[in-house]
């Protein structure tokens, strides 16, 4: 039973593609399994893998260049009352950077500090582009780094838009995502990456067929399922 999209794989071609069409249309793996006719287990088994292929895509995408806003989010439980902070309590803390009109980039980080965050925008970020973000800390220095054009908003003082200066597409996301995960009703933590990128997945190509994209990303580098 080949199938080129997946090694050793047990079901047929024309099953795997089914099983994408309705990953890409957003089903879950209880409603995926249903429909095809294989067990929810098999069905866990090939999302995931197909995640881990989205998720090594997503790291490939080229440094960006232009208009860039780059904020950080947390995500998890509540936090813990009485503590205090950036990242209080039992959260992952995600930095993402997003080019306006333009794709999202996302990495979960250790901590917001100043040699984290800037850097991953070192990394990421082509020095002529124009940087927005919040007043955190993190951010003081990126003009001695190069970054001669840096723009902030001070939240603290309620401040969110100032002419051109705003971080409203990034938040658009963390909005995008923490919903889109809710539905999970909690993500165990050595698989969260993978559900991060999926979101940034989705979000970078959401005007574009993602059945025959993900089907283009899996047959450059197949599955491999014993």
């Amino acid at each position: 039973m080949k199938n080129k999209y997946v090694n050793r794989s047990k079901i047929s071609e024309a099953k795997f593609r089914q099983i994408v069409k309705l990953f890409a249309l957003d089903l879950d793996a209880t409603q995926i399994s249903q429909i095809v006719g294989v067990s929810r287990i098999t069905i866990n088994r090939y999302l995931m893998a197909i995640r881990e292929r989205i998720a090594e895509f997503c790291k490939l995408e080229s440094p960006f260049q232009g208009e860039i806003e780059v904020d950080e989010s947390y995500f998890g439980p509540k936090r813990v009352k009485g503590k205090r902070g950036r990242g209080a309590g039992n959260k992952t803390i995600v930095f993402g950077l997003v080019k306006r009109q333009g794709k999202v980039y996302t990495e979960i980080v250790p901590d917001c500090s100043k040699s984290t965050l800037q850097s991953i925008i070192k990394g990421k970020v082509d020095l002529d582009s124009v940087i927005y973000s919040d007043n955190w800390h993190g951010y003081d220095g990126l003009v001695d780094v190069g970054y001669d054009k840096h723009y902030r908003v001070d939240h603290g003082k309620y401040e969110f838009v100032n002419g051109r200066s705003h971080i409203n597409g990034i938040e658009g996301f963390w909005g995008f995502s923490k919903t889109r995960m809710s539905k999970y009703r909690g993500i165990d933590k050595r698989y969260f990456n993978l559900y991060l990128k999926e979101c940034e997945f989705r979000y970078n190509y959401r005007n574009e067929d993602l059945y025959l994209k993900i089907l283009k990303i899996v047959r450059e580098n197949p599955l491999f399922l014993s």
